[in-house]
């Protein structure tokens, strides 16, 4: 007969939530190499510039719509494109970081999963600039779009020539739009609230803004969503099963068996 006081077993299938400390080198360590593996990629300033005329010039054969009509609509009072600046210049970062935030404390099994998709959608990401770097189109005078940021403010950037701080000529693939795209499909995937699929509204406000304000193409954006498809085909979210009858409890059962003992 068993004491009463013996430790009941582990629920099969439980994910450990992984250590904080080790999580918080790895995001820390993720946002450092998109930051210093992009600026490895600088210069390039003739390519970058020939290869967005190309671009342009694609779009325009691929009929897609054209980035000035977004930016017209932008310009129609400067306290609208102030705002499309400012949520460019501000909300990337916090908003990546606070999904995965949510997700390490309340979805442990879905955060892994989707620190490692932005992980592979991070480093793919990078070497585009090395073999491919584009100006954005506020740099392409062909376009006859302004440079908002600079016009109306704020702006993240400064003249390409002194600003050692990001690579401005790593404009495709967008991970503004692919890391946006990502905490939708995160949080979609994760919740299950009726009102889930508004978060559709973070990339596709993202997508304007990333447009409108002349830092990106169309195929930017594209190439970015191709990229997270891919990422998201080699690594499956965990499964969501109810485990007690009557009761909202749930618990998560990895696809992967990679992702079950995580925190170890």
């Amino acid at each position: 007969m068993r004491s009463q006081s013996e430790p009941a077993a582990a629920e099969p299938g439980a994910i450990a939530r992984p250590p904080l400390v080790r999580e918080l080198l790895l995001v820390a360590g993720l946002f450092l190499v998109y930051k210093f593996g992009r600026q490895l990629a600088t210069g390039h300033t003739a390519e970058a510039l020939h290869n967005a005329h190309r671009i342009w010039d694609l779009e325009r054969t691929l009929h897609l719509p054209s980035e000035v009509d977004v930016q017209s609509a932008l310009l129609h009072g400067d306290a609208l494109v102030h705002l499309a600046n400012t949520y460019y210049a501000t909300v990337h970062f916090p908003a990546t970081l606070a999904f995965l935030i949510w997700l390490y404390l309340k979805r442990p099994a879905h955060y892994v999963w989707a620190r490692r998709v932005l992980a592979l959608v991070t480093a793919a990401a990078l070497v585009l600039p090395f073999t491919f770097p584009l100006a954005p189109p506020r740099m392409l005078a062909a376009t006859g779009l302004v440079d908002t940021a600079r016009v109306y403010g704020p702006s993240v950037y400064g003249p390409p020539a002194r600003d050692h701080l990001s690579n401005q000529f790593a404009a495709m693939p967008s991970l503004h739009f692919g890391w946006a795209l990502m905490v939708a499909i995160g949080l979609i995937v994760a919740t299950r609230s009726r009102w889930r699929w508004l978060w559709l509204l973070h990339p596709a406000i993202t997508l304007l803004v990333i447009v409108g304000t002349a830092n990106h193409y169309w195929l930017d954006a594209i190439v970015a969503t191709a990229m997270l498809g891919a990422a998201l085909a080699l690594i499956h979210p965990p499964h969501r099963t109810a485990t007690t009858a009557g009761r909202g409890t749930r618990r998560f059962v990895s696809e992967e068996p990679a992702l079950v003992g995580a925190g170890r």
